[in-house]
């Protein structure tokens, strides 16, 4: 079994988890911000993926969004980690959230695993290789701006970019044929490199954000860049603006 195989058998169990949650009992608890939160289901889903994952490659780094585990990542493996993207989502039980594992090779981004249990879709790509939907290859879509959706993030918790994120939405949305907002910088991503939206945009993310989507993204033959065209960073906070490379 080879090293994506073995992420997706144990990001599938982590699925489980999700969708057994019982919500009335989820342990919420408010972090910094507006509407910042995490429940004991985000901290169970990432104790399982440390174990499991640095199981599989044990000289890994692991970073994850939760229980501070924010440690650098030097020249080799390290994994990059948000055990439920769009928690916020799934307190609601809006089905809007996925699992998250990317792994940076020599700090560069190198595999990507995005695992969206309420509609069963595994997202899978690594650097040269291609990316996959439940085992299909995959592509960015060749469509216009004018013949596109356009979708975006903007956590509360950053409130200082909201007036400029409506913004440049409102911009977009005389251009394009209509936007959207999910709540999850991940399958965000992913509807991207599927060809299901031509642009993703977001002013502040964090790397556990979009570390698996930027493999996806790129390897579907897309773009990944922060919103004035630099690198991505996978080691601090920054803006990011994923497109099928068309769009801008």
């Amino acid at each position: 079994m080879d090293l994506i195989e073995q992420i997706e058998d144990i990001v599938r169990e982590c699925g489980e988890i999700i969708l057994k949650a019982d919500r009335s009992d989820a342990g919420i608890d408010a972090k910094s911000g507006k509407a910042n939160f995490v429940t004991k289901y985000d901290k169970a889903v990432q104790k399982v993926l440390e174990e499991k994952l640095m199981a599989v490659l044990p000289d890994a780094v692991f970073i994850g969004e939760e229980e501070d585990v924010h440690k650098a990542a030097g020249e080799g493996y390290a994994f990059v980690v948000d055990p439920i993207d769009g928690t916020t989502n799934f307190i609601k039980d809006y089905h809007a959230s996925c699992i998250s594992v990317g792994i940076l090779k020599n700090k560069e981004p190198y595999i990507g695993v995005i695992y969206n249990p309420y509609l069963d879709e595994m997202y899978t790509a690594k650097q040269g290789s291609g990316a996959f939907l439940n085992g299909k290859r995959i592509h960015v879509s060749d469509k216009s701006l004018d013949k596109g959706l356009v979708v975006f993030g903007t956590a509360p918790y950053y409130e200082e970019f909201a007036r400029k994120t409506f913004d440049t939405a409102f911009d977009y949305f005389g251009k394009c044929l209509d936007i959207r907002r999910s709540g999850s910088a991940a399958l965000d991503m992913c509807s991207v490199a599927t060809g299901r939206c031509e642009i993703y945009f977001e002013y502040r993310v964090c790397p556990w954000d979009i570390c698996a989507g930027t493999v996806l993204v790129r390897e579907a033959g897309g773009k990944v860049t922060t919103m004035d065209g630099k690198d991505v960073s996978m080691s601090e906070q920054c803006s990011v603006k994923a497109t099928n490379g068309i769009c801008e």
